[in-house]
């Protein structure tokens, strides 16, 4: 009797650490969803021209996103375990550092601020999220949000589609 109950407890062991190893987490999954916007995209933020350039790096660990203006911002996306974060290198000097969630159907992903380095107090300005739509292969689109610290924030809509 003993015997049975040590075999059917490992084998429901075994059954759900299987299941949890065949269900890729949704972070992966949003991840390697990221990794297609690979190459240069090229559109209007607001009524200024502006360009873009993913590219992923690091032996396929990371993604670098290059938004080329006069300030070259960076960001670069990235698992940690089974996060998906985004840490951004802004302009204004600090570098925030946000967690993603990707939508259910895989096409937005949000990025929230969850800590920053380089920020001298929460109230200096900083983006604190970013939303990524894919619309399609060739189309995407990137909202920023930027806290001010006075209590409002400014928002930046790119409408970005690939260039060949």
């Amino acid at each position: 009797m003993k015997s049975l109950r040590i075999a059917v407890s490992t084998l429901v062991m075994l059954a759900f650490c299987s299941t949890l190893t065949l269900a890729a987490p949704d972070s992966q999954k949003g991840f390697d969803q990221l990794k297609t916007l690979a190459g240069n995209w090229a559109g209007k933020a607001g009524d200024r021209p502006i360009q873009v350039e993913f590219r992923v790096t690091s032996g396929g660990s990371a993604i670098m996103s290059e938004i080329k203006t006069d300030e070259d911002m960076i960001s670069m996306f990235h698992l940690d375990r089974d996060r998906l974060m985004m840490t951004h290198y802004c302009g204004a000097g600090n570098q925030p550092r946000m967690v993603g969630t990707v939508s259910a159907d895989g096409k937005t992903f949000t990025f929230d601020f969850l800590d920053a380095t380089n920020l001298s107090s929460p109230d200096t300005g900083h983006m604190h999220r970013l939303v990524l739509t894919m619309v399609d292969a060739n189309h995407h689109t990137e909202d920023w949000s930027f806290a001010t610290g006075k209590g409002e924030d400014m928002r930046e809509h790119f409408d970005l589609v690939r260039q060949k």
